[in-house]
């Protein structure tokens, strides 16, 4: 059965929004930068909040908001993927629960695997949990990029206690394989360490590609991991502050129990409301019809690239609503995105924040609405020299 592609609000209506998306820049640059989407709420979500506001209810967030349920039943449906319910928690948005788990799975001074080209705060998150950065980039593969295994050995083998994985990765957009992911999770065994997988773009995986989570990648996938997600990314509630921290088996688990209750207290009420009413099975139809929509940015994006900006090096992510683009044939720089912010009023996220391999790249977000999207390529393509 087809799907009515969700519709992305006017521009209008979007500048009264208060986020950084809309109040970073002035009015007359299009941003296509931070990771907001520009469409309504899922009703669900909003109904929630709606009532939650109407009766006061602004306190506290209680000690079983619903979350483990929730999430259990959403994974099944989802991906098929059947989590213990004793080894769900919470905290307040992903990178805090990763920093909190990374402190407890490596000392002072160890480091941690980071695949780059990454989403920016990896960086920070690993030396704020007082570990040291040990970059592998992801391997260059026809039409995309894959884990380099060679690499994480040799990083694992030189005494690297941890890896950081984004599955699927940001900014390529990458859903690993099954196999990929079962042979990290062999290394990490093999060599005593740790893996901690975001997964917070899981929900997004396009047609033709399964996003499979890190924990049910095998039986020791399990055994060495951890998971941390939330449906801040996928339901656009990135300002009501909840995720999710996934024990891969009962040793982990033992582990955030242990965490102290400033942890869990950090959830925001709103954030614990939202995320239930994004798992609800009332909200399926919602994120389907957002599915739809990126499926037809997603290659929208292709098209108009190939068309007026036929020099832009770009591989279509296999998941979520964020495009990595190699424009340094156009010569703007190491870091393109300023130039292309003063000289075409278009606010593309900078490169060179994801590691030393996204010199000459922008990183542009299609969760808009199609006219948009094209007006930006458009811009972009005008500061082309003739």
């Amino acid at each position: 059965m087809s799907v009515t592609p969700l519709q992305a609000l006017s521009l209008d209506e979007l500048r009264q929004r208060s986020s950084t998306k809309w109040r970073k820049y002035p009015a007359d640059v299009l941003p296509l930068f931070v990771a907001e989407l520009d469409y309504e709420l899922a009703p669900e979500i909003t109904r929630v909040l709606a009532e939650a506001v109407r009766r006061g209810d602004t306190g506290y967030t209680p000690p079983d908001p619903g979350i483990r349920e929730a999430f259990v039943k959403f994974s099944r449906r989802r991906f098929g993927w059947e989590v213990d319910p004793d080894h769900v928690f919470w905290t307040g948005d992903v990178m805090m629960g990763v920093v909190e788990i990374l402190r407890r799975v490596i000392a002072p001074g160890e480091r941690v695997v980071v695949m780059t080209p990454v989403y920016p705060p990896f960086f920070d998150t690993v030396e704020e949990a007082g570990g040291v950065v040990e970059r592998v980039p992801l391997e260059r593969v026809d039409g995309g990029w894959r884990i380099d295994l060679p690499g994480i050995r040799s990083a694992l083998q030189n005494g690297a206690r941890a890896v950081l994985l984004c599955n699927p990765h940001n900014p390529t957009g990458t859903v690993h394989s099954r196999e990929s992911l079962s042979a990290l999770a062999a290394l990490a065994a093999e060599f005593g360490a740790v893996v901690v997988s975001d997964e917070i773009h899981g929900p997004l995986a396009h047609d033709g590609h399964t996003f499979v989570p890190f924990l049910d990648a095998s039986p020791t996938a399990a055994e060495v991991g951890y998971a941390v997600t939330s449906a801040s990314k996928t339901y656009n509630l990135a300002g009501l502050k909840c995720a999710v921290m996934v024990a891969g088996a009962e040793p982990q688990a033992r582990t955030l129990r242990a965490l102290p209750a400033e942890v869990e207290w950090r959830t925001g009420l709103f954030g614990a409301l939202a995320n239930v009413a994004a798992y609800a099975p009332e909200s399926d139809a919602w994120l389907d019809a957002l599915l739809a929509a990126l499926g037809q940015n997603r290659a929208l994006l292709v098209d108009l690239l190939a068309e007026h900006l036929p020099l832009a090096r770009f591989d279509a992510p296999d998941a979520g609503f964020l495009a990595w683009v190699d424009v340094s044939a156009y010569g703007w720089g190491e870091n393109p995105s300023p130039h292309i912010r003063r000289q075409a009023k278009v606010a593309l996220h900078h490169g060179p924040l994801f590691g030393a391999e996204g010199a000459g790249h922008v990183r542009i977000n299609f969760g808009c609405s199609p006219d948009v999207l094209t007006e930006a390529v458009r811009r972009v393509a005008g500061i082309v020299p003739a």
